[in-house]
């Protein structure tokens, strides 16, 4: 067998992402060295971060002295999120409150789902009215799409009659009521 090459396992539950990948087996895992390579992250902090919960393998753990973790496709996702926003410069402790709010979301469509980060926080954002600021345990911030007001703003001004008196302008209806 390959160093690259899956192994066999099973998969246990608390997966961070559960659509929007590519069909995988479930019964697939892939060892250390190459999780860690796939990630882009050194074997030490697949261990560290294995040991300490915050990307445990989810198609086999390791239960002793000589027993191998085996990662799924979608660890070794998650290893490589983690990697991306410690590149952002956003401390380990803060991606551990940003992990375990996703996993606390239930994050089902991945490819519709952007995590951005400004080197303090990370935001989850799932559409263009809703983002959410993970580190700050869920709390949710308004986004608004500056396109889309654009464009209601552009077809009103294009509907606009500015000799038709306002519906909103009580004043202007009397007055033109009386004058007519």
């Amino acid at each position: 067998m390959n160093a690259g090459e899956p192994i066999g396992g099973t998969f246990s539950e608390g997966l961070l992402f559960t659509d929007g990948l590519p069909a995988m087996d479930d019964e697939v895992g892939y060892r250390g060295a190459v999780a860690a390579r796939a990630a882009g992250i050194t074997y030490r902090q697949l261990d560290y971060w294995a040991r300490t919960e915050l990307v445990e393998p989810t198609v086999r753990s390791a239960t002793g002295s000589g027993s191998q973790r085996l990662y799924g496709f979608r660890d070794i996702l998650v290893l490589k999120l983690v990697k991306r926003l410690l590149d952002t410069g956003i401390s380990l402790q803060q991606i551990r409150t940003a992990v375990e709010q996703l996993r606390a979301a239930g994050i089902r469509d991945l490819a519709g789902t952007t995590l951005m980060s400004d080197g303090a926080s990370v935001y989850l954002c799932t559409s263009n009215d809703e983002v959410i600021d993970l580190v700050s345990r869920g709390q949710g911030v308004f986004g608004i799409a500056v396109g889309k007001v654009l464009h209601e703003v552009e077809s009103t001004l294009l509907d606009f009659d500015p000799q038709a008196p306002d519906p909103a302008d009580e004043l202007a209806a009397r007055r033109a009521q009386r004058s007519a």
